[in-house]
């Protein structure tokens, strides 16, 4: 999912509700865990609100247009034919990257059955991680592809709208929080074609994933 900055409204509210889920400081920047997180968003501090955990961060999700809401219903629909059974397709859902993240990703292939996050929790992992991207197209190359490549998930595409290309990043070196990237990086026009990681037997055409149209800027 495209993010914003990171809103300290949120943080506050957080802050004020309960000493138990944050407790900012003066001195040094204030990071929420997962823990403190998910115990906010059961009490109901972000009703209403779009967000996300990148790196103890409460971020505030950007608007969508129509062609980023036409790109993740393509996207889902393609993805979902090529993995078939025996894989969950989550839709802007969350998954558990640590003690710090909590990304919600636009599209994550995970294996198991539906309901398996149910007893098990968060997913932790993902077979594909597709990020859509327009207006932060920026975020999801540098701060998102980090946090990605540090949790070793090996296969993530930027469905780029602005360019109208796919960026499919794979082979992940996990280093410091700043310091991971992958090293495998292939960057598809819309004639072309792409075969997830784990499924190399079937292909999947850029064209099948993009709107028809840019995205419009006033949307």
């Amino acid at each position: 999912m495209s993010i914003a900055t990171s809103p300290a409204s949120v943080s506050s509210t957080v802050s004020d509700t309960s000493s138990q889920v944050a407790a900012p400081s003066a001195s040094k920047a204030w990071r929420c865990s997962v823990k403190k997180y998910d115990r906010a968003y059961d009490i109901g501090l972000f009703d209403g609100q779009r967000v996300e955990l990148i790196d103890g961060k409460i971020i505030r999700m950007s608007p969508q247009n129509e062609p980023h809401v036409i790109a993740v219903m393509k996207t889902d629909s393609a993805v979902s034919k090529a993995f078939g059974e025996g894989y969950i397709i989550r839709r802007q859902a969350p998954i558990h990257l640590g003690p710090w993240s909590k990304p919600e990703p636009d599209v994550a292939v995970v294996s198991g059955t539906l309901e398996d996050s149910l007893t098990a929790g968060t997913p932790t992992q993902a077979l594909l991680v597709i990020e859509i991207s327009d207006a932060t197209l920026t975020v999801d190359r540098n701060k998102k592809m980090a946090l990605y490549a540090e949790h070793e998930i090996q296969d993530y595409w930027i469905l780029n709208l602005v360019d109208r290309q796919l960026e499919v990043h794979r082979k992940p070196i996990s280093a410091s929080r700043r310091g991971s990237r992958f090293t495998d990086v292939i960057v598809l026009k819309p004639d072309q074609q792409v075969s997830p990681l784990m499924r190399p037997d079937l292909m999947i055409k850029v064209s099948d994933l993009l709107p028809k149209f840019p995205p419009f800027r006033n949307a």
